[in-house]
């Protein structure tokens, strides 16, 4: 049943959007091919269990969980899954 203007199954293609826009990013930071023995940043030295676990890792955990929270507050907001877009 359509609401207003959208139309059916309008909500789940929004979310199915949302969900496939949040993958895509995700695989795009992935990293591939060998891991540094030595954080790029800090120059710690990586331990091989972490290198053997993340593969193609190039951060230490000190410095990944910096750029982790970084990338968390500057993720900007997602105009998709708001009412409000809904509305202009």
């Amino acid at each position: 049943m359509a609401t207003g203007w959208a139309g059916d199954g309008a909500v789940q293609e929004q979310i199915d959007a949302t969900v496939d826009d949040a993958i895509k990013r995700a695989r795009s930071q992935l990293r591939q091919g060998p891991s540094l023995s030595h954080c790029e940043q800090c120059d710690a030295p990586i331990p091989e269990a972490r290198r053997k676990a993340v593969p193609g890792v190039h951060l230490c955990v000190e410095c990944q969980a910096i750029q982790d929270r970084e990338q968390h507050e500057f993720s900007g907001y997602n105009r998709r899954g708001s009412k409000d877009s809904q509305l202009r």
